[in-house]
């Protein structure tokens, strides 16, 4: 019932919100406009839908895993809003801009974003988890694990739904695309069940409400719907019950934002025939 409410609620309410902002624009709608990689004019109110489908789906999965998810998304979503309208977040770019900027005594709009997602994906892993306690098999409660395995249990689950909010914010860069890593993950954690599976299964429906409007580039996710949809997928990894699991989405994630300081995605996708193809499945030009 959990994955039917959160599929229902995500999605939505996702195209409800897409609705009312196109008709009630907060700011007017120029406030929201963006050029995007071929000049073509996108609204980021696209990614403002995104993100409360994404905090919906979280709701409608219920239980602990649900209110941790729900908190982690409306962080990403409300901070990546924040970094979306502010005239000058594109002067420091990237893990080590915005790191080196913090360095110099400079506060960006992007350094509040990375810290507070971060802050609050170990709130919502310590929430999802019960603050580490899980057994092998269904991620509930196990009363022998030490306080030190809980601790390291919470930091390294925030790390991965902090880590996939902003990876997923790195490959939205083309239509579509930051909705296809989205799934890519959701996807399989969705098929396999678990205590992930309603928040996958959420996201899904999240990713297929916004994928038309996306791919035609009529709007596009932003930091906004990319942070937060990006946390909901992170909080369902987060909770799968193998701990071997995690670790290697961890350990791709890290790789992967390391790579992005050195590799454009898009250079590599472009010159990958078999990538190419899925980047270009669906979109119009």
């Amino acid at each position: 019932m959990s994955r039917l409410a959160a599929a229902l609620l995500g999605g939505g309410l996702t195209v409800a919100a897409s609705v009312l902002l196109r008709d009630t624009t907060p700011g007017g709608a120029t406030r929201w406009q963006r050029s995007n990689y071929r000049g073509t004019t996108v609204s980021l109110l696209g990614g403002v839908a995104t993100a409360q489908g994404s905090v919906w789906a979280g709701l409608g999965a219920g239980g602990r895993a649900g209110a941790g998810a729900a908190l982690a998304s409306a962080v990403g979503g409300t901070l990546g809003a924040v970094d979306d309208l502010d005239p000058d977040a594109t002067a420091s770019k990237g893990l080590r801009g915005h790191l080196g900027a913090l360095a110099r005594g400079e506060v960006t709009t992007g350094a509040v974003k990375l810290l507070g997602i971060g802050a609050s994906a170990v709130v919502a892993a310590a929430i999802g988890t019960r603050l580490g306690a899980r057994s092998a098999g269904t991620g509930t409660t196990t009363p022998g694990l030490s306080a030190a395995a809980r601790g390291l249990d919470v930091l390294t689950s925030g790390a991965l739904v902090a880590g996939t909010a902003n990876l997923i914010n790195l490959f939205d860069l083309r239509p579509g695309r930051g909705l296809k890593a989205a799934g890519a993950i959701a996807a399989p954690l969705a098929v396999a069940g678990g205590p992930g599976a309603p928040l996958a299964t959420g996201a899904l429906a999240v990713i297929a409400a916004s994928w038309t409007d996306d791919l035609n580039e009529r709007t596009m996710l932003g930091d906004t719907g990319a942070n937060s949809l990006g946390a909901l997928v992170g909080t369902a990894f987060a909770l799968h019950p193998s701990a071997r699991v995690r670790g290697i989405g961890l350990t791709a994630v890290v790789a992967l934002t390391l790579l992005s300081e050195k590799v454009s995605f898009s250079k590599v996708i472009e010159a990958t025939p078999v990538l190419r193809r899925v980047d270009g499945w669906g979109r119009t030009a």
